[in-house]
């Protein structure tokens, strides 16, 4: 670990940290990156997924809403989880990064996100970074959502900027979109190219993915793109993104709640359950659903007590399990049939569910293809993206879409925490125009 700040211009190597709404593990990726004239380059180091010790993840459960909990008790877990942090930090640097990295993101655990009449007005990610200053020597970003907030953003989806920068549109492509499948489902639906791009011209896209004979979704409900200006370099222009709604939050519940498991291995649950139609459409009557984008969602809302609410007690859990996939699988689909999308790249767990993933394509008359096929982990690309948020953070560049978020202006993201020699910033980079896998 060698806690020295780069030189504008070389290679920089970032950590960058994940734990979604699922908090079941904290997953961990390093990177290289490298400027190439409007391009970036991303070298994959290497990602790892460590899991919470069975106390921790209790805690972060405990103190979620719509629990009531003390000051005492945040003190106490902002503290164990920079400290957990910190050690799947130092680990990344040692066994990915050979012992030598520059700079470490972390995104920290969302116990709150304060949304008012569809508004976010703050919001709360505890694992106190000083931990992973002192563990690793190096510099950290976090905090990265509430600059956006205060921008008149929703602070979500933040990961909408890596799949506009990574997937830049194919002239004569079909119209693309990237869908995350963790605890709550997210959707980054990009333009279509109107002009050659890089892309085209050096075959940086995988061929399966280009030049899909794939029909577009029919028209379905999903309002108009909200307006929004994105960072310099126009990677980021017309995108548009949000959260649809549950992913696995709800399912993971009903798998605790009626067989002890985390969440349903492989779909086997889903496949051996019924839809329950009235269940399922009392679910589906969720204002959040209907609710025009710029929009953010997470467990604030969809929460054990929620589901509880539409349970009789006399489901079978099969069907339970079944009724929520298809939940999942429903919402989803309409909002890719709304922006006419014939070709998903997909990631998070939500992929390893194929009952769920058939399903989503099957509604929705979309490819759904990994996002593996471009040379990054399904299961790590949000620590990815947030890697590349600590590096743009760190050149003084906007990690946020204005047009995804709703925030009034692109806003340079998190706080940042020294290492242990003093902090020198790099000269602010100009906005790359793609990102590429080197």
């Amino acid at each position: 670990m060698n806690g020295e700040t780069p030189a504008s211009g070389g290679t920089t190597r970032v950590v960058g940290l994940m734990s979604g709404t699922s908090y079941d593990a904290i997953d961990v990726a390093a990177a290289e990156f490298e400027r190439d004239g409007d391009t970036l380059l991303l070298r994959p180091l290497g990602a790892l997924s460590v899991r919470y010790e069975d106390g921790l993840r209790a805690a972060i459960g405990a103190i979620l809403p719509p629990a009531p909990t003390t000051i005492e008790a945040v003190c106490r877990l902002t503290t164990e989880l920079g400290q957990a942090y910190a050690a799947a930090a130092r680990r990344a640097v040692t066994e990915l990064c050979a012992g030598t990295a520059d700079l470490v993101c972390s995104h920290g655990q969302t116990v709150y996100h304060w949304v008012d009449r569809g508004r976010a007005l703050g919001t709360l990610q505890l694992g106190e970074p000083a931990w992973l200053a002192a563990a690793t020597g190096l510099p950290v970003v976090s905090d990265v959502r509430s600059a956006d907030i205060a921008a008149g953003g929703q602070g979500a989806p933040l990961v909408p900027l890596f799949d506009a920068l990574l997937l830049t549109p194919e002239p004569g492509g079909p119209r693309r979109a990237a869908l995350n499948l963790g605890g709550i489902a997210n959707i980054t639906v990009l333009p279509v190219a109107t002009a050659p791009s890089d892309a085209a011209r050096d075959g940086s896209a995988p061929s399966d993915a280009a030049g899909s004979g794939a029909a577009p979704c029919g028209a379905a409900p999903g309002g108009a793109e909200p307006p929004g200006s994105a960072p310099a370099g126009g990677a980021g222009a017309g995108v548009l993104g949000y959260d649809t709604g549950p992913a696995n939050a709800l399912i993971d519940v009903a798998c605790a709640r009626f067989f002890g498991e985390p969440y349903d291995a492989g779909g086997r649950r889903a496949a051996a359950g019924t839809v329950l139609p009235e269940l399922l459409a009392a679910l589906l009557a969720e204002p959040y659903y209907a609710a025009p984008a710029p929009k953010s969602t997470g467990k604030e809302l969809f929460h054990p007590g929620y589901l509880d609410g539409f349970l009789t007690g006399d489901e079978r859990g099969e069907d339970v399990v079944a009724t929520l996939t298809e939940l999942t699988a429903r919402t989803v689909a309409d909002q890719l049939r709304g922006h006419h999308i014939a070709e998903v790249v997909a990631a998070g767990g939500g992929l390893r569910n194929p009952v769920l993933t058939d399903r989503i394509a099957a509604l929705a008359g979309c490819r759904l293809i990994p996002i593996d096929t471009y040379g990054i982990d399904a299961d790590a690309k949000e620590a990815y993206a947030f890697a590349l948020l600590g590096w743009l953070t760190w050149h003084g560049l906007p990690g946020a879409l204005p047009s995804v978020t709703g925030a009034q202006r692109a806003a340079v993201l998190g706080a940042i925490t020294p290492g242990r020699t003093p902090l020198r910033l790099p000269r602010p980079a100009t906005m790359p125009a793609r990102l590429r896998l080197k």
